[in-house]
């Protein structure tokens, strides 16, 4: 054991000052064992900027062989990574966030050149997500016990073992620091499966990593297409762990392909989150909040109040808020200073987006404001108009769907067990939205919703809190003290203690 101590002391020193090299040439590499190395094929995917539907970069593409190195060096890395003491995983995390503070610009820049988000949002959101998340791990290390008397039996709390991640490109680094920095304070390895969508940025937070002398093979990046690279992470039987966020239908091909080795699966997956506006609420404030919650991040946010609940005889009034509220959201170039909101990640979410607002327009549903089409004076980029549909039924695939673009569906309810029981109707379960101006009324309402999470009057969310759905939104939970459990297995001693 004190051979292995040298050893990780040697390896999280931050000694390899003069090795970084910069995000253009990693591109093409992937991260193995501590070293950025060639693929072991040669194919390649171009990555667009969305606002401009411009080249900006192409990413190596692995195959299932690239996945093996990378699980391998993991596993190895596992058996003296596992051991590290409290105090180093804790000196480690303090690095990284250092370093993550220092690239803040870069990675606000990438993000907004990769998925289109407004540098504003880039810069106040995106960003500090991520190191959030970062500084809630290191938090929750420094006040973890991870031994516990139980009678005359120990509790041990260690390590899952060999992780791997999945993770998206709405909020790419907010779902890679919320894996990442818990799984290395909690012990664990790790091979990381980014967004080929929006890749750069996590190329750039691997940088950070390799600088604040995570020691090899502890974290590993493998580019690649879901059902290759994915779908071999899931399978494989060296992995103990798979953490997957993304739509439910991939959730769902991760989950069967890790069923056979009886892995663990975390999976945060979709979302259709109700919006229920109370009749004492204040009305044109809490619809208005309502609107441009639904807009942030061009409405690519997994819980977005994507279904506002109305009273019945209050739906013209809501629909007129809605609709003055949803002009006021300026679409453009995300480095412009008045821009709101910047496209969608690509034309294939694009495509879809104009699809199922077609289909609200063909189901009968009345369109607000908004539409199909590119907003007027963009003619390139994937930009979709803020739409608000109103008098729609619970049954309408837009109120069913998952649209991730910047729609906004009105649906009346009667009374609260009628919204109680719309907000419900739902095969998702991420988050839901109360407003009242009767606080202890709002309360008795979010604790009869079945989501992981529930805003009252606008609360903004809390990384300390548990972050998760019910049903089809995913199981397991992220962020905070929850999320640092999840990468850790409990071992009973029996006969520890005397009795």
């Amino acid at each position: 054991m004190a051979l292995q101590a040298r050893y990780v002391s040697a390896a999280v020193n931050p000694s390899r000052e003069g090795e970084k090299v910069d995000i253009v040439s990693n591109r093409l590499k992937f991260y193995i064992n501590g070293k950025w190395v060639d693929p072991l094929t040669t194919h390649k995917l171009g990555v667009v900027n969305p606002a401009t539907e411009e080249l900006i970069g192409e990413i190596a593409m692995g195959e299932a062989d690239d996945v093996d190195q990378a699980v391998i060096a993991a596993k190895e890395a596992f058996e003296t990574y596992s051991s590290v003491t409290k105090e180093e995983r804790v000196a480690l995390l303090e690095r990284i966030i250092k370093g993550y503070e220092t690239r803040i610009d870069d990675l606000a820049d990438t993000i907004t050149k990769e998925m289109g988000a407004p540098s504003s949002l880039s810069s106040k959101a995106q960003v500090p997500a991520g190191l959030g998340h970062l500084k809630r791990a290191l938090q929750v290390l420094e006040n973890f016990e991870f031994e516990e008397d139980l009678g005359t039996s120990l509790l041990v709390h260690e390590p899952i073992g060999v992780c791997a991640f999945i993770t998206p490109w709405n909020w790419p680094l907010n779902q890679i620091a919320c894996k990442v920095g818990p799984a290395l304070a909690a012990g664990c390895t790790m091979v990381l499966k980014p967004s080929e969508v929006a890749p750069f940025s996590a190329i750039l937070f691997t940088e950070i990593l390799h600088e604040a002398g995570v020691p090899p093979g502890v974290f590993n990046l493998v580019n690649g297409a879901g059902p290759v690279v994915g779908a071999a992470l899931a399978a494989h039987p060296s992995v103990d762990m798979v953490s997957f966020t993304g739509s439910t239908r991939a959730g769902v091909e991760v989950a069967k392909k890790a069923a056979p080795t009886v892995k663990r699966v975390t999976q945060e997956l979709g979302g259709k989150s109700a919006n229920i506006i109370l009749d004492d609420a204040e009305f044109e404030k809490a619809i208005a909040r309502g609107v441009f919650h639904v807009c942030n991040n061009s409405g690519q946010s997994c819980n977005a109040p994507t279904r506002m609940l109305v009273p019945d005889e209050r739906m013209e009034e809501a629909a007129a808020i809605a609709r003055t509220t949803a002009e006021k959201v300026n679409v453009g170039a995300p480095d412009a200073d008045d821009t709101t909101i910047g496209p969608v990640v690509s034309e294939v979410q694009f495509k879809k987006i104009q699809d199922l607002i077609q289909q609200g327009i063909d189901e009968g549903a009345k369109l607000v404001v908004g539409g199909t089409g590119r907003p007027e004076a963009l003619e390139r980029g994937y930009f979709v108009k803020p739409t608000v549909f109103s008098h729609v039924n619970n049954e309408m695939t837009i109120a069913r769907e998952e649209i991730f673009g910047p729609v906004l569906v009105l649906i009346k309810y009667e009374d609260i067990d009628d919204a109680v029981r719309i907000a419900n109707d739902t095969p998702y379960g991420l988050s839901g939205y109360i407003s009242s101006a009767d606080k202890e009324r709002g309360q008795a309402v979010a604790r009869r919703i079945r989501s992981g999470q529930v805003h009252l009057n606008g609360a903004y969310a809390d990384n300390r809190a548990p972050f998760g759905g019910y049903k089809q939104s995913g199981n397991g939970r992220e962020w905070g003290k929850y999320g640092f459990e999840e990468f850790l297995e409990v071992k009973a001693i029996f006969g520890y203690h005397e009795g």
